[in-house]
């Protein structure tokens, strides 16, 4: 569904082009191998940060079964306890619905030399909270807005910002629902919501689309991964992060 999407915000960037990166096949050795020395060189990255006097925010959205978790995990593993955290995010609690949905966001942005990882995010605005009717069209359309500004805060004070969207087929997704059914250990992470969700995915695409378009800028931009590949997605993730504290 995706193969580019272009933003035109001038304070930011003239034109943005969101990248698809290819899937490659490659043996469970290969990857176990490659798996190693990214993680490897991940550990060195609270320290980079530290020195730069920076810290990082990187964002996980995309569609159910994915493999956020999966990804999020393989960079956790790598990196010591007290240097990164991880931030599930669902429904909001009653505190937070009396608030502007982005205060509870702002209460986790990490300090110098931290890592936080986001397993989905602020972006419910614009998705799920927009599809599902729980925000009207005047609150997702501002949103645009108030996620441009809030992102370039983070970056503007020395944080590191990127967001990733795992991108899988409709029939992959099928596949792993169906897998998730069969195996007693993982039936309890496939819910009704998740079936109602396929069925609305058109609408999730016209929301994304718009997403896409209206919030990859120069310091915040979205990293659209192909993810039919479990092992593909979780090292183009890693090579990704590692571009970003390159010199």
């Amino acid at each position: 569904m995706i193969d580019e999407m272009r933003t035109q915000h001038a304070e930011d960037t003239a034109e943005i082009t969101v990248e698809v990166f290819p899937e490659t096949e490659m043996s469970p050795e290969l990857y176990k191998k490659r798996l190693h020395a990214l993680q490897k060189q991940l550990r060195e990255i609270p320290q980079y940060l530290s020195r730069t006097e920076q810290s990082m925010m990187l964002v996980f959205e995309g569609w159910d079964a994915s493999g956020k978790g999966g990804t999020i995990r393989r960079i956790t593993d790598a990196i010591r306890e007290d240097r990164i955290q991880v931030f599930p995010t669902g429904a909001p609690s009653a505190q937070e619905k009396a608030r502007h949905y982005l205060w509870r966001f702002w209460r986790t942005v990490p300090a110098v030399g931290n890592i936080a990882i986001y397993d989905r995010s602020w972006y419910g605005r614009v998705l799920v909270e927009r599809v599902e009717g729980f925000a009207g069209e005047t609150q997702w359309k501002r949103a645009y807005g108030e996620i441009r500004d809030f992102e370039r805060t983070m970056t503007e004070n020395g944080c590191i910002l990127r967001k990733f969207w795992l991108e899988i087929s409709p029939e992959e997704q099928l596949t792993r629902f169906r897998a998730r059914q069969r195996n007693p250990a993982k039936q309890h992470k496939l819910t009704p919501e998740d079936w109602r969700n396929r069925s609305h995915r058109a609408e999730y695409e016209t929301a994304l689309a718009d997403m896409l378009r209206e919030t990859s800028t120069d310091c915040a931009p979205w990293e659209v991964i192909a993810a039919d590949s479990k092992r593909h997605a979780r090292l183009t993730v890693m090579e990704q992060i590692l571009t970003a504290v390159r010199p």
